[in-house]
C-alpha cells in the first residue's frame, strides 16, 4: 500500500508556525471554533486518504451504525503514529498549550498543560491513558456523525483539530462539520463549517469559556457532520490526549 511521504518534521513545524495564531485565538474566543488556511498538500492529503487501506496501520476499527453514532467508519492510528501525523500532532500541540492553559484559567482552573507533546503524553501514561487517538474517518453517501464529544478518559486536552482530506463539491456534497454551543440558560447555536482540503479547525473538545456579562461563562460544545449527499469524504482527527486500553 502507498505510504505517506516522509516530509521532515520541521516542514510541518514550519506551515503551523506561520499561522496567525493571534487571529486563530481570537475567532476560539469569539466563535468558539477557528479555521485555518489549507495547511495539508494536496499530495499529503492523498497519501494520507490511502492509508484507510492499510489495515496495519491501525489499532482499532469502528463500524458507526453499529454503535448508532452516526453512519460511517473510523480508524485509530497504531503507534508508530505516520511521520506526517506525528509531526503534525506534535506541532499543533506546542502552539495550542498556551491557549489551552489561558482557557484553562478563564474557566478557574489550574493551567497545567506543559508546552510539549511528549510530556503531556507522560501525563496520559499515569493516568493510564497510553493508546493513541489520532484516527482517520470515511464516509459515503448517506453518512452521518452524531454530535458528541470525544474524550477517552480522566486526562483530557481542552482543544482538538480536524484536517480536512476531500474536496468538498468534487469528492463529496453535504457533510458540512458542525458544532453546537449550550451556555448556562440559553439556546444552542449551530455552525455549519466547509473547509476547503487541507484546512484544519480547532475547536473545544468538551466545552470552553465563553464571554458573558462579567467575565466568562462555560459554554458546553459538541461537534458532528452533516449528511453527506454525494460521494465520499475523509478527514483526520488530530486528538491530543491519549486513551485507555
Amino acid at each position: 500500500m502507498p505510504r505517506p511521504p516522509p516530509p521532515p518534521r520541521d516542514r510541518i513545524a514550519t506551515r503551523v508556525a506561520r499561522l496567525d495564531w493571534k487571529e486563530l485565538e481570537r475567532s476560539l474566543h469569539q466563535h468558539g471554533w477557528a479555521v485555518t488556511p489549507p495547511v495539508l498538500r494536496a499530495a499529503e492529503c492523498r497519501a494520507l486518504i490511502s492509508l484507510w487501506d492499510d489495515e496495519d496501520r491501525f489499532r482499532k476499527h469502528v463500524d458507526m451504525e453499529r454503535h448508532r453514532f452516526g453512519v460511517g467508519a473510523y480508524r485509530y492510528f497504531r503507534r508508530p503514529l505516520p511521520p506526517l501525523v506525528r509531526a503534525l500532532r506534535t506541532s499543533l500541540y506546542r502552539r495550542l498549550a498556551p491557549i489551552a492553559n489561558r482557557m484553562q484559567d478563564a474557566l478557574g482552573r489550574p493551567a497545567h498543560f506543559p508546552p510539549v507533546l511528549a510530556a503531556f503524553e507522560r501525563q496520559c501514561r499515569r493516568q493510564g491513558q497510553a493508546e493513541p487517538t489520532p484516527l482517520l474517518l470515511r464516509y459515503e453517501a448517506g453518512g452521518f456523525n452524531n454530535l458528541h464529544r470525544d474524550l477517552y478518559g480522566t486526562l483530557a486536552f481542552p482543544l482538538q483539530v480536524t484536517a480536512f482530506l476531500s474536496r468538498p463539491g468534487r469528492d463529496f456534497a453535504g457533510g458540512e462539520f458542525l458544532l453546537v454551543e449550550q451556555r448556562p440558560r440559553q439556546q444552542s447555536v449551530g455552525s455549519a463549517l466547509q473547509p476547503p482540503r487541507g484546512a484544519l479547525v480547532v475547536f473545544p473538545t468538551a466545552e470552553r469559556p465563553a464571554p458573558g456579562r462579567s467575565g466568562f461563562v462555560r459554554a458546553g460544545m459538541r461537534h458532528g457532520v452533516s449528511r453527506i449527499t454525494r460521494g465520499t469524504r475523509l478527514t483526520l482527527g488530530v486528538i491530543f490526549h491519549d486513551a485507555r486500553s
